[in-house]
């Protein structure tokens, strides 16, 4: 998919604002919602969308939309870091599908890494899929530094 095109209300992330696909959800507020990634690069991968703006990417997002994602983006930046200790934290956004976007729904990533391993994505459907168990504890984890 190009950079242009047209907002689908289908798309995973507008589901699980809908509330018709579940979620691991770390943070919501009115505008925005901060969930783990079913399918994570690593320990603690999560995301963080809009819940009001249907911007596909950040060519289109609402400058005011773009900063409430961005301040989540740091208050869940710094509870993961807090939980988990990483040795680092890669955060993380695509624009198209030749950036190496799936969900075309503006989303940012939040990656915890440590020492040894290997940076970089790995494209979705070929990941593992994380533990719902194990999710619901890691997010226990996580919301308990917010």
């Amino acid at each position: 998919m190009s950079l242009d095109g047209t907002y689908d209300e289908g798309n995973p992330f507008a589901l699980i604002i809908a509330g018709k696909i579940p979620s691991t959800k770390l943070y919501e507020d009115e505008h925005v919602l901060a969930f783990l990634d079913i399918q994570p690069q690593s320990k603690g991968h999560s995301l963080v969308i809009s819940k009001w703006s249907k911007a596909r990417n950040i060519l289109e997002i609402e400058p005011e939309a773009l900063g409430q994602v961005m301040a989540v983006v740091q208050k869940i930046a710094v509870a993961t870091c807090k939980a988990l200790n990483p040795d680092g934290l890669h955060v993380a956004q695509f624009n198209g599908a030749p950036a190496g976007q799936t969900v075309f729904h503006l989303h940012v990533h939040i990656v915890p890494r440590w020492e040894g391993q290997a940076p970089g994505f790995v494209a979705h459907g070929q990941g593992h899929f994380a533990d719902a168990d194990a999710l619901r504890a890691l997010a226990d984890e996580i919301r308990a530094q917010l």
